[in-house]
């Protein structure tokens, strides 16, 4: 069932009840881009809608929130157009929630922080459309404590596309595309991915907003129904160090009503360069991208984890696919920008981001191009795994990150990124992730005991 718009509560409601629904999981998302909520009956739906379902500010992470006052009160204000039945949780519907504090739009909402963003698209006329690709893991846990592929049997030198193993998934794969299709998202394919356990589930793009929205009712519908066949369902980045890791690519595309900005001008101009996939406009937009890189990866890649998978290195399978510097080149899946006609694909998300700050940032990056009239350089035709660090240095390509403290430094310095965010929420992020890297740092791991315990 696709989505219940309505023009009155009274009407939804109606609407909701005839799909069996009594229960609203009224859903928001943390700045670690985790689905939180509650649960409300239905029968205060307009409730929801008006004033918004009520936590307490201070419980929730990334809010900074007081425990005192009206400043104390967090409440997700429904968005009537998201409301759908959950077909793996039957008798309930997922209502998306806005962040409201004080009877304002809460500064610190992921939700609100990309309406912001999408808001100064909409003030030039420009709408904005992503396809959001995740990966993930389906996991089990070791007699040992560790983790394993669910699939003891997925074990191929070379997995990708593994026509054996996905079969043995095909339950759990049904089960979620006849879910997502339910909940009216366009499922375009599943596929087994380049690592043992790991998949990839591809949706029709939408608007960003909503794209957004889909990825968190993905990642509900997929938690829920690999739990009840005894799966973990993993966004971690990288949970295997010799295998590639999950990304969250992001493919973008800039529209005027129904003219694709981003379209190369050898669409509408026969005498226009006919081997260019993006329009002058797309190319400042990636230019402003690849500027502000390094600030972008605090929010698409902000976890330790991160940083293991935004290495070249060999893997299992041969190949990364995850960048290490930063560059764009047509087709080009080792750069950070791989350039589409019409669109370009945001290779540096990973599973972990959270989407809505991830796609923020990026318009703010993007826009801060256009706006300057910055040029991205050269094409890079290259393959950038195979290029030495000399080599990559005398083509002008400067490295991406490679922790998490380097990330948060460069987000601290870049005025563009920051100010998408805003300053309570930037501060708070750093504030959260400096104390998630300093916990990394003093921590004593089995490797490091295992080499130095007895050496000396």
């Amino acid at each position: 069932m696709t989505a219940m718009p309505a023009k009155t509560p009274q009407t939804l409601s109606q609407r909701l009840e005839a799909a069996d629904v009594h229960t609203l999981l009224v859903q928001f998302t943390d700045v670690h881009g985790c689905a939180k909520g509650k649960l409300v009956p239905l029968a205060h739906l307009e409730d929801v809608l008006r004033l918004g379902a009520g936590f307490a500010g201070p419980s929730i992470w990334g809010t900074a929130l007081p425990r005192t006052g009206p400043r104390a009160e967090y409440y997700a204000r429904g968005d009537a157009t998201t409301a759908r039945p959950l077909p793996w949780m039957p008798g309930l519907a997922r209502i998306v929630g806005d962040g409201f504090v004080d009877g304002r739009p809460f500064e610190s909402c992921p939700r609100q922080v990309l309406r912001r963003a999408l808001a100064r698209l909409a003030e030039r006329g420009w709408t904005m459309r992503i396809g959001i690709e995740p990966e993930f893991f389906l996991l089990r846990r070791t007699e040992g404590g560790g983790w394993a592929p669910a699939d003891a049997q997925d074990r191929l030198d070379k997995p990708s596309y593994d026509l054996q193993s996905l079969p043995r998934q095909l339950g759990f794969l049904q089960a979620l595309q006849q879910s997502l299709t339910a909940c009216g998202l366009d499922v375009l394919q599943i596929d087994h991915e380049d690592a043992h356990g790991q998949y990839e589930v591809n949706f029709a793009h939408d608007e960003a907003l909503a794209s957004c929205d889909h990825l968190m009712l993905f990642k509900l519908a997929a938690q829920g129904l690999a739990e009840a066949r005894g799966m973990v369902f993993s966004m971690m980045p990288k949970p295997f160090a010799d295998q590639p890791g999950s990304g969250l690519h992001f493919h973008v595309s800039l529209w005027q009503g129904e003219r694709c900005l981003f379209a190369p001008e050898s669409d509408l101009d026969p005498a226009a360069d006919s081997g260019a996939t993006l329009s002058p406009l797309g190319r400042h937009f990636i230019a402003g991208v690849l500027a502000h890189a390094p600030a972008l990866c605090a929010l698409a890649a902000p976890t330790v984890n991160s940083y293991k998978r935004l290495t070249v290195g060999k893997s299992l399978s041969g190949t990364s696919w995850a960048p290490a510097v930063v560059a764009h080149g047509p087709n080009n899946r080792t750069a950070t920008v791989r350039t589409l006609p019409g669109r370009f694909e945001w290779r540096l998300p990973d599973a972990s981001a959270n989407p809505y700050l991830a796609a923020a940032t990026l318009i703010a990056a993007g826009l801060d191009g256009v706006d300057r009239g910055l040029d991205p350089g050269p094409d890079c035709h290259d393959d950038l795994f195979e290029q030495s660090p000399a080599r990559l240095r005398a083509l002008g390509l400067p490295q991406l990150p490679q922790s998490l403290a380097q990330a948060l430094a460069a987000l601290h310095a870049d005025e563009v990124v920051r100010g998408a965010l805003g300053e309570p929420l930037a501060a708070e992020f750093i504030r959260l992730k400096s104390a998630e890297w300093t916990a990394y740092a003093r921590h004593v791991s089995a490797w490091e005991l295992d080499r130095y315990a007895a050496a000396f």
